[in-house]
């Protein structure tokens, strides 16, 4: 059994979503100034690094992040590895071979080479998920649905992927690092944090080697 962290390090150095607020981490009780303790708080987008999307964040009457399905975030998941495309359309898909009971799928892309390489400036050239390849997914019974890059949407056209999915009840998983995991089955622990009314949570997510 091997296990995957593939969780983002929350850094100020961490791209974030042009926009968002940069992570801010600030220590304020220091051992070495003669504080009992190291007491430290953060400001931080709750999309930021490695995060779900509830519905709410794309549907005022959606679900909120606390609320979700938590057997949808933990079990049996597909990293589907698709290194040479550009845009993850409906036809892609249909030839990707997906297992058929497949619940939970992952997307590895050229996007895991932005990890890897720890680029740390937002790139707006990253592979993302059409709206056709959004609905293919939905039809085929996909209850969460996770990619490597810091949106599931293209830049610039970021709600209609977003909409299909998360009116389906699908939920997103964003931010993945991939760059040390291989095509294949695993089993995906994804824990948000029970953040109460809101519309995403950074989450800790690993894979676990079946």
């Amino acid at each position: 059994m091997r296990i995957y962290d593939i969780t983002l390090t929350i850094s100020p150095e961490l791209p974030v979503w042009p926009g968002d607020q940069l992570p801010e981490l600030v220590r304020t009780s220091k051992i070495e100034e003669g504080d009992e303790a190291n007491v430290s708080r953060m400001c931080i987008s709750v999309h930021t690094g490695t995060h779900v999307d509830s519905p709410y964040h794309f549907h005022s009457e959606g679900l909120t992040v606390e609320d979700l399905n938590i057997n949808h975030l933990i079990g049996r998941a597909y990293v589907l590895h698709l290194p040479d495309v550009d845009l993850i359309t409906a036809e892609i898909l249909d030839n990707a071979e997906i297992p058929t009971r497949s619940k939970r799928v992952l997307f590895k892309t050229k996007n895991s080479t932005f990890w890897s390489l720890g680029e740390k400036n937002f790139q707006t050239d990253y592979v993302a998920i059409s709206d056709d390849g959004a609905e293919y997914l939905v039809n085929r019974g996909i209850k969460l649905v996770g990619v490597d890059y810091l949106s599931v949407a293209p830049y610039e056209q970021t709600v209609r992927t977003h909409e299909i999915f998360l009116k389906a009840g699908v939920i997103i998983l964003e931010g993945v690092d991939l760059s040390e995991v291989s095509q294949g089955r695993y089993t995906l622990y994804c824990l948000p944090l029970k953040l109460a009314g809101l519309d995403g949570s950074p989450a800790r997510v690993i894979l676990v080697g079946v």
